[in-house]
């Protein structure tokens, strides 16, 4: 199963294993970067991104898998779409006796439209269980306004008015800074809630910290990047506060470097974002933008390819034996029986040394 965070991935692994009555790498376990633990009964592995498509490159037919799931699919980064073609492209060549399930998942999939790429796979929907959400609208950012005094000024609201714990979507990390350091001038020595940051630059036990439950008596304020949109649970939150907004990473074939770019969210994410309020009880979610703002925003997020920088997508498939002469518009494409073997070249020679 691949998860897109190392957060999520052992998140996740954890949470499986609890459920069977276990500890995480006997039936279940996970690999992440400089961090594994898997046994020789597991038969479930959650991995990120990286490892899966390191996965691949060695072994092209994953022999020993019979399911791969691709979980928050929605998201579209990069890595998510090379492993999601190589794993097809591996199934047609090699799997024939036993094919590769591939399974797609996500609380906000574009499920008819995926499913035309992968011929018309059958789509399956669950309602899961998901307490009501009360939203709570604000008045649009105005040009050149900054975010954070009007943040501050709903969290301290939402702390007054609501109980629980309060997570907060900003865009990146220099908001959570700033955020921060006014929260903690305004609320002073106020021993009953904790401010925790939650991004990805921070390690591990950091984060998991933010995701821990807080202790008896007190509240946590969580400050995060949409690290905390998909995957996590963080136990005791039942306010989302959300600023709308996103850092996205777009790539200048002008300067040849990426920059950051702040975006609005597209609709999906927003549901992603307030759905973190409803998890464990009913609960309310500020979006600090208005309802008719709201109808505006794109359904969902454009996928990662249309914006990166594809220098490292074009590594990858050249190790696959992918030559440019053969790259098609399509990440999912099937190269034609008569080009298989030359496109995968590289899949071919690793499967005929394995046997």
């Amino acid at each position: 199963m691949l998860e897109p965070r190392r957060l999520a991935a052992r998140a996740a692994a954890e949470r499986l294993a609890s459920e069977l009555g276990e500890r995480v790498g006997e039936t279940v376990g996970y690999r992440i970067r400089l961090d594994s633990k898997v046994g020789p009964n597991t038969r479930i592995e959650v991995v990120t991104e990286g490892i899966l498509t390191r996965r691949l490159q060695d072994d092209p037919a994953l022999e020993g898998v019979g399911l791969l799931i691709f979980d928050e699919f929605h998201e579209r980064s990069l890595d998510a779409d090379l492993a999601l073609a190589l794993s097809l492209n591996g199934r047609e060549l090699f799997r024939d006796d036993q094919p590769l399930k591939i399974l797609l998942m996500s609380a906000t999939l574009e499920g008819e439209r995926l499913a035309g790429l992968l011929d018309d796979a059958p789509i399956l929907r669950s309602e899961g269980r998901m307490y009501p959400v009360a939203m709570r609208w604000g008045r649009p950012f105005q040009s050149g306004e900054f975010i954070e005094p009007r943040l501050v000024q709903t969290i301290l609201e939402a702390l007054n008015d609501e109980t629980g714990s309060v997570l907060v979507f900003l865009p990146g990390q220099a908001e959570i800074r700033r955020v921060h350091q006014q929260l903690a001038d305004a609320l002073g020595d106020n021993p009953q809630v904790l401010l925790c940051p939650l991004h990805g630059e921070l390690d591990l036990n950091a984060q998991r910290a933010a995701i821990d439950p807080a202790p008896a008596g007190k509240r946590k304020v969580v400050l995060a990047t949409n690290i905390a949109e998909t995957s996590l649970t963080i136990d005791g939150v039942r306010v989302v506060i959300d600023a709308g907004l996103a850092r996205v990473p777009r790539f200048d074939p002008g300067s040849g470097m990426t920059r950051l770019d702040t975006q609005r969210i597209s609709k999906a994410s927003a549901t992603q974002r307030a759905g973190r309020a409803g998890r464990l009880e009913p609960g309310v979610c500020y979006r600090l933008w208005s309802q008719d703002q709201h109808e505006q925003l794109a359904a969902y997020g454009s996928a990662e390819i249309l914006s990166a920088d594809l220098a490292g997508l074009a590594l990858q498939l050249g190790r696959w034996g992918v030559v440019p002469g053969n790259w098609s518009g399509s990440m999912c494409h099937r190269p034609r029986p008569m080009h298989r073997r030359r496109i995968c070249s590289n899949a071919w020679a690793h499967w005929k040394a394995r046997r």
